[in-house]
């Protein structure tokens, strides 16, 4: 690819400035392939952002491996997801699906066998919501023997008002996009204490990505201040993720250079950046 080419869904053609370490792994990207069925509004359903797309995203940012989340707009259907495991390759790819209580235990073991390591809850819209907060412990439970995790993407105001409900879940869990702890709270935010006893007790992981979802214009990096409290908390735990193709932002797309470059800027040690894009992805996602 040349640094004039255009890719889908991203802003920008030039690599970042950072050179990331090698093997390291994109966590946080979702894939859409028309030829699967979705649910509700087909124009939820993004052109141009399937396996193939997403490839030239690998080649400017340098990453090598990647965790595909199912999109709400697939509903319990993951096969989106196990097919791009498929052809972003079995050694470098891993998924999260979404699903609900009543699914058997043979589709659980063909997930499994796909490559899918955990169950993605996005609730932080309920209006949107494919499922419930009354789901998690339940198939939390379920998974647990497969070494599975739960990844929610849920408000700072939601993660403090169901503390009981976390800690009840068996398995580990994993916190979307800085777990939307708002500004100008930050890590002030009641649930910020709650994110970080679960990261005390070797039972939690969070995502840097998507910091754009809560981010404030102005002179400071709004975002900085709940990034490096986790850093200097518990930088075993962390992982970073491009939101490729970004499903969130309608108008203008972030540039996905950038948001890696962002990165850098918080994880300025090399070998903290190796932590974070490779050592501690391969140990949640068993690459």
């Amino acid at each position: 690819m040349t640094q004039d080419e255009t890719i889908p869904h991203t802003t920008g053609t030039a690599p970042p400035a950072l050179a990331v370490p090698a093997l390291a792994c994109d966590s946080h990207i979702h894939i859409y392939d028309g030829r699967f069925p979705s649910i509700g509004d087909p124009g939820r359903v993004l052109a141009q952002a399937c396996a193939s797309d997403y490839r030239r995203v690998q080649a400017r940012l340098g990453t090598t491996r990647t965790v595909v989340v199912t999109p709400t707009v697939y509903g319990t259907d993951n096969s989106v997801t196990l097919d791009a495991i498929r052809q972003l390759g079995a050694a470098d790819a891993r998924g999260v699906g979404v699903l609900h209580p009543d699914v058997d235990d043979a589709t659980l073991r063909t997930l499994d066998e796909g490559g899918v390591r955990g169950i993605r809850f996005t609730l932080f819209d309920p209006a949107t919501a494919v499922t419930g907060f009354d789901m998690v412990e339940p198939l939390a439970r379920r998974i647990e023997p497969l070494g599975w995790h739960v990844q929610l993407h849920w408000r700072a105001d939601q993660i403090a008002a169901h503390t009981d409900l976390l800690d009840r879940i068996p398995c580990s869990i994993v916190f979307d996009h800085l777990a939307r702890m708002p500004h100008p709270e930050g890590p002030a935010h009641p649930a910020f204490a709650v994110v970080r006893r679960l990261l005390d007790r070797g039972r939690a992981w969070v995502k840097l990505s998507a910091p754009y979802l809560d981010d404030v214009s102005g002179t400071e990096d709004s975002r900085a201040r709940v990034a490096e409290a986790l850093l200097a908390h518990a930088p075993e735990r962390l992982l970073w993720g491009s939101d490729w193709p970004h499903p969130t932002e309608k108008t203008v797309k972030p540039d996905d250079a950038a948001l890696l470059d962002r990165i850098g800027g918080w994880v300025r040690d090399a070998a903290l950046r190796q932590r974070v894009l490779v050592d501690n992805p391969q140990a949640l996602y068993g690459f």
